[in-house]
């Protein structure tokens, strides 16, 4: 009997002291969780502050990448036409296509070769930069692409990329008028009270059309018609718009413009060709005063240039 009471007491001791040791290691890791937590939830705190973060950093950056899209899309659809450029981006190329009729314009300024002898490098590019933005302004009223300035020439397409029926016709005769009358404004640098003169070109016809070049792409036209169209330019007259028998038959049909024969011209490379003065418009004339405040307009780079000049540089005096 007592060696079974014995046998008892040294069980219930038994369960006693693992249930002393296993309360006690209850204990401990209690004291551990409850000195451990604060740690863990200021840790949690800290990486959920630094994900929110790195999310408003990462919607910053989105904006900003968005932003310089825009940029980047703004600057190439003014390098080339929008419906190309997105063909461009899209598939990487952009085929050559075959227009049945467009119009071209070209025009460039009487007597540059002798203003630009004359002037200063710096006064020949804000001289032209003056004259071109407002071209360049003005020419957004019109269904009409610019092609290219090269020097003093200024080049100017209706009727692609986007096909416009007829309507390229009356649109460049209507703007070739309006540039026209805008130059008249700016004077000639270093000539006094001398007025700019412009030599201007249209002829209507087809071109083929395309992008050339894969560094700076270029939306570039080709054929007969941008000959002629440069052709009848060259053998212009200052203050006169200059074309072709076609466009004369076109602007005939369209209505709505006066035309003055000039006769047969040898132009080279096509021989005598009957050729038309494009003298007026029916309707309103837009005032003139509309342009007078980009007369004398500096290029952009001069502003940086007055901010920050190179050691052995001095802008023009102004007169």
């Amino acid at each position: 009997m007592s060696a079974c009471r014995h046998r008892y007491r040294e069980y219930v001791d038994k369960t006693l002291m693992e249930a002393d040791h296993k309360e006690a290691i209850g204990i401990a890791i209690l004291v551990v969780v409850l000195l451990v937590s604060p740690i863990i939830i200021i840790l949690v705190r800290n990486a959920a502050a630094t994900i929110q973060l790195y999310a408003m950093n990462l919607s910053i950056k989105a904006k900003e990448l968005k932003r310089e899209k825009r940029k980047s899309d703004s600057l190439l659809f003014q390098m080339l036409p929008p419906s190309v450029a997105m063909q461009l981006k899209q598939t990487q190329q952009v085929p050559a296509e075959l227009y049945e009729a467009v119009t071209i314009y070209f025009s460039d300024i009487v007597g540059f070769t002798e203003i630009a002898a004359e002037c200063t490098p710096l006064e020949v590019v804000t001289f032209l930069n003056s004259i071109y933005r407002v071209f360049d302004e003005r020419i957004e009223c019109y269904d009409v692409y610019k092609v290219e300035t090269i020097g003093d020439s200024y080049m100017v397409a209706s009727g692609l990329p986007v096909k416009n029926g007829n309507q390229h016709i009356s649109e460049i005769a209507t703007m070739a008028l309006d540039l026209l009358d805008a130059s008249s404004v700016f004077r000639i640098p270093r000539a006094g009270d001398e007025f700019v003169q412009i030599r201007c070109g249209v002829h209507t016809g087809p071109v083929v059309a395309g992008i050339v070049g894969t560094k700076m792409p270029r939306y570039c036209l080709f054929g007969d018609t941008v000959n002629t169209a440069s052709r009848m330019e060259s053998t212009g007259e200052a203050q006169k718009i200059h074309i072709t028998e076609e466009m004369h038959e076109a602007l005939e049909q369209v209505g709505g413009f006066k035309t003055e024969h000039r006769g047969l011209i040898d132009v080279k490379g096509k021989g005598l060709m009957s050729t038309y003065w494009l003298t007026c418009k029916d309707g309103p004339v837009r005032a003139r005063e509309e342009i007078s405040w980009c007369a004398d307009m500096q290029p952009v780079f001069l502003d940086h240039l007055k901010l920050h000049p190179p050691s052995n540089y001095k802008l023009p005096k102004r007169k």
